[in-house]
């Protein structure tokens, strides 16, 4: 039987590497998939050890490749997505990492950045980048390492050590450090990227203090990234695609015009706006980043990132021990009756659109009839309830109001939390019968690069609806139940908004 041609999607998430090899149709022909373990050296602190990240990369793409062979299809090229912010420096001859990966939802710089706002310097920084100052981006990461581990800085200042985001580490391992270099859409997460220049900013990187010697060339999300070392995937192949795991999924939902909302449920929920070739500047705290680049012209979005998301109910298993399986949630939260029940999962502080590094998860309305079921309900309700205080944000920034929301990740495949999604938003929203959309957009960006599709517009017919689900309550009950969030929030929150 002929070979097909494929593209290999790694997909390096939070918990988990993921390595899918799709058909040119956006089909899966095979997936691997490996969890790793997550470190918490102290309270609000996530690390992960950077070694962890290239062997499950290594053995899920071989796994994966290997399947594909089996079924006909050869893999062409390759796409890489990451988790975003985490923060990886390392040795430029050895290629030993100086310290374990900072984790984006690690919490340990936020005096350094309350510091930095004090001092006046968020307005400026927010212009720049479309971010805030917040400790969920690189930049003070990066710092950390630098004045933490005993000669890092001035090694830095030598050019001796390389920073990256996981993007960056995994081409640097792929490729046997030929190539240091990253895609505009991760660039954008690091404080120190001007988004209207597309380029570093020297007067941010003097304010973080990070030389500009252990930063990474920046490309457009699909571009010549380098090729990966034949001994490991077995031969040589071409990296073309890289970009952040939500700007991914961005293109893998096809949502390629101006107002279009994709939002992905993960480890955390991330739900982005597409705005065209303009950088929309939110009054909401809402982040403005470079979607995707192509051909060196970017497309922007608006943002709103929500830290806890699946990460909720992986607690609810794995700390708490009430369920065994993530799967169980769906017929628990259908059987509860949790009505006055919330829970704010603010374990690393909350994210959009309140920002509080400091705020700590709370659980209000306990009763005396309050179970396992009524928790899994509660859980999944502050996914619901988080995304939509993101969507009434960007529709004041945007002045538009959507109708529909595409979704995509894990948690998707959970017919009560999208019924409640659409309750809860007031919202259709839309399943797209390949739901691992961010790894698909990642293989679309290196499929682009390849020559195997004409543009990513191109593309917008390989988009198919799996289930819709419209809302299915009424007006003023959906009003109760966000006013019973919104006093919950306020409760947990430290910064008086």
């Amino acid at each position: 039987m002929a070979d097909n041609n494929g593209i290999l999607a790694i997909d390096q998430g939070t918990t988990s590497s993921r390595a899918i090899v799709f058909d040119l149709e956006g089909h899966i022909v095979a997936t691997a998939q490996e969890e790793f373990s997550q470190h918490y050296p102290h309270s609000g602190w996530v690390e992960h050890e950077p070694q962890d990240l290239i062997d499950t990369t290594l053995d899920t793409s071989r796994r994966a490749l290997k399947a594909a062979k089996a079924a006909g299809v050869h893999a062409c090229s390759i796409g890489i997505t990451n988790q975003r912010e985490t923060t990886i420096v390392w040795d430029r001859q050895t290629g030993e990492p100086v310290h374990n990966a900072i984790v984006w939802q690690d919490r340990r710089t936020a005096e350094r950045c309350a510091a930095l706002k004090a001092a006046g310097h968020e307005s400026m920084v927010a212009e720049r980048t479309g971010l805030l100052l917040d400790p969920y981006f690189a930049a003070t990461k990066i710092a950390w390492i630098l004045d933490n581990v005993r000669g890092a800085r001035e090694r830095a200042r030598k050019g001796e050590l390389a920073f990256g985001t996981v993007d960056t580490w995994l081409l640097w391992r792929l490729t046997g450090g030929r190539s240091h270099a990253t895609d505009a859409t991760n660039a954008s997460r690091t404080l120190l990227f001007n988004i209207h220049r597309q380029a570093w900013d020297d007067e941010l990187l003097g304010l973080f203090d990070i030389p500009a010697a252990i930063l990474p060339e920046v490309l457009d999300s699909a571009d010549d990234f380098g090729t990966t070392d034949p001994e490991l995937l077995g031969s040589a192949l071409p990296i073309e695609g890289i970009a952040g795991d939500q700007h991914a999924a961005v293109v893998g939902q096809c949502c390629f015009r101006p107002g279009m909302i994709k939002s992905t449920y993960g480890t955390g929920c991330f739900a982005l706006m597409n705005t065209g070739e303009t950088a929309v500047p939110s009054q909401n705290r809402m982040l403005t980043t470079t979607a995707y680049r192509i051909n060196g012209k970017p497309t922007f979005a608006l943002e709103g990132a929500i830290f806890i998301a699946g990460a909720a109910i992986q607690w609810l298993r794995d700390e708490l021990g009430i369920i065994a399986h993530a799967s169980q949630s769906e017929g628990l939260a259908n059987d509860a009756e949790a009505e006055g029940l919330y829970m704010v999962p603010a374990f690393t502080g909350l994210g959009a659109p309140w920002w509080d590094p400091n705020a700590r998860g709370a659980i209000f309305g306990l009763t005396r009839n309050t179970g396992v079921a009524e928790f899994v309900h509660a859980a999944l309700d502050s996914v619901c309830l988080q995304t939509g205080d993101l969507l009434e944000a960007m529709a004041d920034d945007s002045q538009t109001k959507q109708a529909t929301l595409r979704v995509d990740g894990g948690m998707v495949a959970n017919n009560w939390l999208l019924q409640r999604l659409a309750d809860l938003t007031g919202l259709d929203v839309e399943r797209p019968r390949v739901i691992e959309t961010t790894a698909l957009g990642a293989a679309y960006l290196a499929g682009l690069q390849h020559g195997l599709y004409q543009s990513l517009e191109s593309l917008e017919s390989q988009w198919s609806l799996d289930e819709r689900f419209k809302p299915a309550i009424s007006h003023s009950s959906r009003e109760h139940i966000v006013e019973g969030w919104h006093d919950a929030v306020r409760r947990t929150l430290t910064t008086g908004r």
